[in-house]
């Protein structure tokens, strides 16, 4: 009986302290902080570069094709569970995907018309719109999808998560309305990215051991900005000798919405109604357990015990890969265009943001107008507002807000919202629309405050 405690033990350990150093511990590599998981991602991606485009071009048509099979339910896709997960979709879901491999297709054939301001295929394929997408996105995402979904399972299947959750639930379940085993998604996004974050939420909703509103919460309010991209931001608007208040900000805001969004609709809407029942971890320690310590360990045993090896983890593995590479990247594809040919070529996030220059000028935030301008494009990309800022803006207190907004939004179509959207978390777009503004709200009130003691000061 020892003896099989003991095994068991080297089995929930072994796995989550790799889970852990590859996903969670930073380390310097070439002179900036990042994860072991970026780092091979970043090494497979130099090495194959030169396939990435034509690799995710691939990826995106032959899911547009086996999406639009599905719509008939084929026998070979309805009776093998992978396919049936992966292209088996409502019809919106199918025309996206489409739509996603006809932009991906003009784009790698640089079919272009017109000249660069009114030829509509140059404005879908040129650099800033789906040559961005495909060439900076989706090419960074189809590694970091493969190698991270083949290695999450050390996360999620040897009771990392149900240990983590006994010893955090009392703290994450009063102050944020979620189970405590969140604060591994939100720490995986936080050192890594949000992308890892969001993968590993809609696993664990899939999964049955977050609730439809939780899973909501977690993956639109704890999928943080990576501190990597948080340098990118700041760097972009030229004001990286604050970094060190600027990210204490980023934190502090982050927290305060966190507290504040699930507690309003729409995330206070969503019901606690689960794709597997019976999944959910208790929230209360068993009369029988002395402590959250030794309630935790019980847990991860238990799960542990139910492992099936390594087949099992080579399955869950491609699942989750597999569910990004043609779930995921044709929607980041389709939306992501969209939303970048929009803010690029067209005045509607101006106009959208035209209500915010009141709040603005209330807050006494120089150069309102211009700075009104960036708090919708925002939705669409993260960079974008920085872009903007470091273009349009001179002062240095409504860049430096415009930088911190802009990463405490947390939703941005062209990756983390188009992961949402192409998941299976029961996340609207219309919905993620409503939360990004309360978001951009909520940071607004704080950051221009103490922007005005850091800059006046």
């Amino acid at each position: 009986m020892e003896k099989n405690k003991t095994n068991l033990m080297a089995k929930f350990l072994v796995p989550s302290i790799v889970g852990i150093v590859l996903f969670m511990i930073p380390v310097k590599f070439d002179g900036s902080w990042t994860i072991a998981v970026k780092i091979l991602a970043d090494m497979i991606g130099n090495a194959i570069g030169g396939i990435l485009p034509v690799l995710c071009v691939g990826i995106v048509t032959i899911s547009a094709i086996m999406s639009a099979l599905s719509l008939a339910k084929p026998k070979f896709i309805t009776e093998q569970p992978i396919l049936r997960d992966t292209f088996l979709v409502g019809p919106i879901w199918v025309v996206i995907r489409v739509l996603g491999a006809i932009f991906i297709w003009l784009t790698f054939l640089g079919v272009q018309s017109g000249d660069e301001n009114t030829g509509f295929l140059h404005m879908l394929t040129s650099s800033g719109t789906g040559g961005f997408v495909l060439g900076d996105l989706l090419t960074v995402l189809v590694i970091i999808f493969a190698i991270a979904g083949l290695l999450l399972p050390l996360l999620l299947d040897f009771g990392l998560l149900e240990f983590v959750g006994a010893l955090l639930t009392k703290v994450m379940r009063p102050l944020f309305k979620i189970p405590g085993r969140a604060a591994v998604d939100c720490f995986t996004s936080w050192i890594g990215d949000g992308t890892l974050g969001v993968m590993l939420t809609c696993n664990q909703y899939e999964g049955g051991y977050y609730s439809a509103r939780e899973a909501s919460v977690i993956a639109t309010t704890f999928s943080a900005v990576s501190i990597t991209f948080s340098i990118v931001v700041l760097e972009q608007v030229g004001l990286m000798e604050y970094f060190g208040i600027y990210y204490l900000i980023i934190c502090f805001v982050g927290i305060v919405c966190a507290i504040i969004c699930p507690r309003i609709p729409p995330l206070s809407m969503k019901k606690d109604d689960y794709l597997v029942e019976g999944k959910a971890m208790p929230e209360s320690i068993p009369p029988q357990y002395h402590s959250s310590v030794e309630y935790g360990t019980a847990l991860a045993l238990e799960r542990v015990s139910k492992n099936q090896g390594i087949g099992q983890f080579l399955q869950n593995g491609l699942k989750n890969a597999v569910g990004m590479w043609f779930g995921v990247l044709p929607s980041v594809m389709a939306i992501g265009t969209i939303a970048l040919l929009l803010a690029n070529y067209t005045p509607v996030f101006e106009i959208l943001g035209k209500p915010f220059l009141p709040l603005l000028e209330l807050l006494q935030v120089p150069e309102a107008v211009a700075a009104s301008k960036t708090m919708i494009v925002g939705f669409t990309d993260m960079l974008t507002p920085s872009i903007i800022a470091a273009e349009t803006i001179t002062s240095a207190m409504t860049r430096f807000i415009v930088a911190v907004v802009s990463v405490t939004q947390l939703i941005y179509l062209s990756e983390v919202g188009g992961l949402i959207l192409g998941s299976n978390l029961p996340v609207k777009l219309w919905e993620l629309f409503v939360i990004f503004l309360e978001r951009t709200i909520i940071s607004l009130l704080i950051v221009c405050p103490l922007a005005h003691l850091i800059f006046t000061a």
